[in-house]
């Protein structure tokens, strides 16, 4: 027996993606729910619209971060900053008093901003795109981008994995094909299941939840194809990095959990300490959230979703050079 346990302890550490689970993923995810686990907004973006009081400034308090100010605007101007997420809260002031308008999409900055608004008497509140701030309302656009990426990475990134295993990838090395026109042809019919599902999550979350449309359908096919295109890119890129179907799931896995904490599905960004935030401009699923969010939710136009979706065309870019570059070099030594 003593010799059957120190034989597993020796494949254990040769096993590298599984000691990676065993070790790397409870730490990763200690740290990063520490971190990202808070639903408490300390400093809510905020516009200040028109010519405030003093006394204004001084009742909004730390609670409030004044990211905009726009002394010659009105409710309109304010209405497009939260429109286009460049704050979550605008403070509008006139002759006929002052208005508070919330964004509603974002849920936590939303509640935070009503608790802390109720010291304003005079003010007068307006919750937008979200009036009766419904979780599933928020929610069902991140959920649509989680099954997508669970989805899209784990059926492709085993695309690779199943033709080593069958001792049938010996044969793209002998075809006319060049390495990307391979990927292209094997991440294809993945690409129109996986769209599909975006299509269906979409119609369910519409007539099931009564999550509303109110943007363009351009835009929206704009981003779920750039992010479709760059969990494909990762999935392949597990792939050629896999040796089995196992080692494949595990990397996969490693993939999945840090962009479902820190994309801001669950928990807000704007909660989030600056190294965590960082964390998740990396991850593909935060950009697509955010412009889910904005199409659906809030009608946002092309000029106020041009930063994300050219980040996950990039995004998308990169992985697939990198991917074509990794299996390129695959066929070599198998050839």
């Amino acid at each position: 027996m003593k010799a059957m346990i120190v034989k597993e302890f020796r494949q254990m550490r040769r096993d590298r993606r599984t000691m990676a689970l065993l070790f790397v993923v409870p730490v990763l995810m200690l740290t990063v729910f520490g971190y990202a686990a808070r639903f408490d907004v300390k400093e809510v973006p905020t516009a200040v619209v028109g010519a405030p009081s003093p006394g204004l400034l001084q009742a909004l308090g730390p609670g409030f971060k004044v990211v905009e100010r726009r002394p010659g605007g009105d409710e309109a101007s304010a209405r497009r900053l939260l429109r286009d997420s460049k704050a979550h809260v605008a403070f509008v002031t006139s002759a006929g008093g002052t208005e508070v308008l919330i964004d509603g999409t974002e849920l936590f900055s939303a509640q935070s901003a009503l608790r802390r608004v109720g010291g304003l008497p005079q003010a007068r509140v307006s919750i937008l795109y979200n009036a009766d701030l419904s979780t599933a309302t928020v929610m069902i656009p991140a959920i649509i981008g989680f099954i997508l990426l669970f989805v899209g990475l784990f059926i492709t990134s085993l695309g690779v994995v199943r033709e080593r295993e069958q001792g049938t990838l010996e044969q793209f090395a002998i075809t006319p094909l060049r390495p990307a026109e391979v990927i292209l042809g094997k991440i294809a019919p993945y690409f129109v299941i996986a769209f599909l599902n975006l299509v269906v999550s979409a119609v369910a979350g519409l007539v099931v939840f009564g999550v509303p449309f109110r943007g363009s359908l351009f835009l929206f096919a704009a981003f779920g194809l750039a992010f479709l295109f760059a969990v494909l890119g990762l999935g392949v890129l597990v792939s050629t990095a896999s040796r089995t179907q196992g080692e494949a799931v595990q990397l996969a896995i490693l993939l999945i959990l840090p962009q479902v904490m820190v994309s801001g599905m669950v928990f807000p960004l704007q909660a989030m300490p600056a190294g965590t935030r960082w964390l998740g401009s990396m991850m593909p699923l935060t950009y697509f959230i955010i412009g889910m969010r904005s199409i659906l939710l809030k009608a946002a136009p092309l000029q106020a979703l041009w930063f994300p979706l050219a980040v996950l065309v990039v995004m998308a870019a990169a992985v697939f050079a990198l991917a074509v570059l990794r299996f390129r070099r695959e066929l070599s030594v198998t050839a």
